[in-house]
């Protein structure tokens, strides 16, 4: 791999690619205005529908300009000013991100983490990252990757943004599809905050225990779902649950042109609820390893508590910030579309009939294309607790075989977001 690594003298300087063809092309963090200068008139577009100027923003003042004298000039000016200055703050910054406590900028902070630079990651070959690997390293010593696996789940996820928010930080998502679709306006917040969205499955099915067929239909339905839900394609980055990649799902991966993301610190925030315990081991594996790519999940109580400290302390020991961008966007399979479409207007429909179904983590699953029993529950949240029978079934029924012992790191993940 050629990695591009060029550094302009000074943070505005043009980002010309010294080796074009790489599979990484490097930005500094500094210049991402930039890079969204071509994109400028959509972007604010963008930002005053998401965020309207208030009313009182909009009020225009009504004087008769013959009637008016020095004093009345120097009021209206400085009037005029103010309205201009509103009209241009309120939706660059956005009056929901003020209310969050995100920082309304980032460029130039010394007292925040911040990013060191961003990365363009080129998939159409397929490329594998993280330690399992050993490939495609373009983390220079002291720089992370921020990732989250197995959301969004609102009651985590929420404050994981602000607390990157606060920090001024990027990071990459990689979501499950299920989940995208019970919470879509969850996800589109990921994607309104900067955050790069990659996919992690259709429902965290371990996918080196199943058929080929299943895997391909875990991996496409995934990608459609989470397209379906945010409404727009998102980054050909793909992350195997459990870090379990079969060579005939890598191959299909790679035939469609999607990045293979493994890890290089597993923070293991399944394994406890403590947060501080979860940045302790974060800090001890950086210290060995020196860089890398960071594994955390936002649907853990520990990554919620300690993110924040962990970051702090990230800065005080010198590490840096590097945020990964796809070059191109995933592309989806038009049969699995129309699966994902089933499944995003199935929760809608339940949405508006009952207004508290987007806080439910089971939602609505008719027998349909691909589905499963009505009511049916995500995966993690099954119980598998054996149905009630009245003492004489019990005793005419033969025991049945203890099922097959998972391993720790599945059954935890399983039971710890619900704290079971």
């Amino acid at each position: 791999m050629r990695l591009n690594q060029h550094r302009p003298a000074s943070p505005f300087d043009a980002t010309e690619d010294p080796q074009p063809g790489g599979i990484c092309r490097t930005h500094p963090g500094a210049v991402l205005p930039q890079l969204l200068e071509p994109h400028r008139d959509r972007l604010l577009r963008r930002q005053h529908e998401t965020h309207p100027v208030p009313r009182t923003a909009q009020r225009t003042l009504s004087i008769d300009p013959m009637q008016i004298t020095t004093p009345q000039l120097n009021l209206l000016s400085a009037r005029v000013l103010l309205a201009l200055i509103v009209l241009i703050t309120l939706p660059a910054a956005g009056t929901l991100a003020q209310a969050q406590g995100a920082p309304t900028n980032c460029l130039g902070r010394s007292d925040v983490l911040g990013m060191s630079r961003i990365v363009e990651i080129d998939t159409a070959a397929g490329p594998r990252f993280g330690e399992q690997y050993e490939e495609n390293i373009f983390l220079e010593a002291g720089e992370v990757v921020l990732t989250f696996d197995d959301g969004p789940m609102r009651r985590f996820t929420q404050p994981i943004l602000d607390i990157l928010d606060r920090h001024c930080v990027k990071a990459t998502f990689f979501t499950v599809g299920r989940m995208a679709v019970a919470d879509p306006a969850m996800l589109k917040q990921i994607d309104r905050r900067g955050h790069t969205i990659g996919t992690h499955t259709w429902s965290h099915k371990k996918l080196g225990r199943v058929g080929q067929a299943t895997a391909k239909r875990e991996i496409e339905l995934g990608v459609s779902a989470i397209v379906a839900a945010l409404g727009k394609p998102v980054a050909p980055f793909f992350r195997f649950p459990y870090l379990s990649d079969p060579k005939s799902a890598q191959k299909l991966l790679r035939n469609r042109g999607q990045g293979i993301f493994g890890i290089d610190v597993d923070s293991r925030d399944f394994s406890t609820r403590s947060g501080t315990v979860m940045a302790q081991r974060v800090l001890a594996k950086l210290k060995k390893k020196g860089k890398g790519i960071i594994l955390f999940h936002d649907i853990q109580r520990s990554t919620a508590r300690g993110l924040d400290g962990l970051l702090t302390k990230l800065k005080k020991r010198g590490y840096k910030v590097v945020h990964m961008v796809p070059k191109e966007t995933v592309k989806t399979v038009a049969r699995y579309d129309a699966i994902a479409a089933k499944y995003v207007k199935r929760k809608a429909k339940a949405k508006k009939d009952n207004p508290l179904a987007n806080r439910a983590v089971t939602w609505p699953n008719a027998s349909g294309a691909g589905a499963g029993s009505a009511g049916e529950v995500l995966p993690w949240t099954k119980n598998k607790s054996p149905a009630r029978r009245s003492p004489k079934t019990a005793k005419r029924r033969k025991p049945k075989p203890a099922p097959p012992q998972t391993d720790d790191y599945e059954k935890r993940w399983q039971l710890s977001p619900f704290g079971r």
